[in-house]
């Protein structure tokens, strides 16, 4: 095992976190719905969100990396292709059908013993509506309009109580996600929607561990214990074992990180070894406050020096960056906080606030004001038509 740690700075861990990102790179996917597998498959999921006062996030993430990127792409690769999948990772998220194994020990912990809100389904409601999908093909919530409703538990209900069986049967795997029309999912039988006989085999808690690793090392460049198991805290005392056997191996080296020494990282050492290109000068990216070098927000400040505030659920008057600010990175430094809005109506792109996080330049502002006129094109493309259309 290596005995000496590899100091870095914060200036090198950027740039490896940036190429692992391939943020580095004008189009390292390609375009079409093969470019939103690939991305997928490299980030290891894209995180999905409701709020929609600039495009939802899980476009604009992939946008970011595939600048060729239409909405069409990725209902292609869901719905036709069926390489990428609904599931929750840290939140609600497209990840890789290739990866299914992974989550499903989580949607048979959720089969065998439900959670309390679950577990007081009726079982011949759910069964039925089992059978209902079977028989009619993929539903969404607005086919079912034969119940009863009831008082909504909590803002973000619904007054169905066909929606929790739809949940309930999301979770555990017996349904899949077909296709979406915005939010409006329809829900198929996992089984015909993937055409299989035969679902992936569970991965064990070993091979989970493993799989979280290498996700990380692929994504992050250097990686911390935190960083790895970002959701799946449970799963720190078995991946720990796995860094340090792959210690042993040399595959891995222990690395200081200046400005978080107490904090211990980890790199491959043929990445710490690697001679990366420069980061391009002219490099803007406005990015998504869920893009996945944003949301670990302890790990964006150590490595970026940039602490982000997500305000949507803040009182206004306490707001420092705006209700949805975005990070604005210029080469490997993020230089300013944009909070925007769609007025589709109107068709541009609202500025409501323009935060610095550096002292103000005019070739910066000319920089970002560029990527702006990029950003709202793709906010104001025409919506592209999805493969099938859900009905209401």
């Amino acid at each position: 095992m290596p005995t000496t740690p590899v100091e870095i700075s914060a200036a090198r861990a950027r740039h490896l976190w940036l190429a692992a990102q391939r943020l580095l790179d004008a189009a390292p996917f390609g375009a079409g719905p093969e470019a939103v597998a690939r991305a997928t498959a490299h980030l290891g999921y894209v995180q999905i969100d409701t709020i929609n006062v600039i495009e939802r996030c899980h476009h604009h993430i992939l946008q970011t990396r595939i600048p060729d990127y239409a909405r069409a792409d990725l209902a292609a690769a869901q719905s036709v292709d069926k390489s990428v999948f609904e599931y929750w990772a840290h939140a609600l998220a497209y990840i890789p059908t290739a990866d299914y194994r992974y989550f499903a020990p989580d949607m048979r912990q959720i089969r065998d013993n439900p959670p309390p809100h679950y577990a007081a389904i009726n079982r011949r409601d759910y069964a039925a509506l089992l059978r209902r999908i079977g028989e009619e093909g993929a539903l969404s919530i607005r086919d079912i309009d034969d119940e009863v409703l009831v008082e909504k538990e909590h803002l973000w209900a619904s007054r169905k109580p066909s929606k929790r069986l739809l949940n309930f049967g999301f979770y555990n795997g017996d349904l899949a996600i077909s296709r979406r029309d915005g939010m409006l999912k329809a829900h198929e039988l996992t089984d015909r929607h993937f055409g299989w006989e035969r679902r992936p085999r569970p991965a064990t808690p070993g091979q989970v561990a493993d799989y979280l690793l290498t996700r990380a090392l692929r994504s992050q460049g250097v990686v911390s214990l935190e960083s790895i198991c970002y959701g799946n805290p449970s799963l720190k005392a078995q991946v720990l074992p796995l860094i340090e056997k792959a210690m042993r191996a040399r595959r891995l080296a222990p690395v200081i990180l200046a400005g978080a020494e107490k904090v211990p990282h980890w790199a491959e050492a043929a990445v710490l070894e690697s001679t990366l290109p420069p980061v391009p000068a002219h490099l803007v990216h406005i990015l998504s406050p869920f893009d996945p070098l944003v949301i670990q927000r302890k790990r964006l400040e150590a490595i970026f020096g940039y602490a982000h505030r997500f305000e949507a659920y803040v009182p206004a008057a306490k707001r420092v960056l705006g209700y949805f600010a975005l990070p604005v990175l210029v080469g490997d430094e993020i230089v300013a906080a944009l909070d925007l809005k769609t007025d589709r109506q109107a068709g541009r792109l609202l500025v409501q606030r323009w935060t610095w996080m550096v002292p103000e330049r005019p070739d910066l502002k000319t920089a970002i004001e560029e990527a702006l006129g990029r950003f709202q094109r793709f906010q104001l493309a025409p919506q592209a038509a999805a493969p099938s259309v859900l009905t209401a």
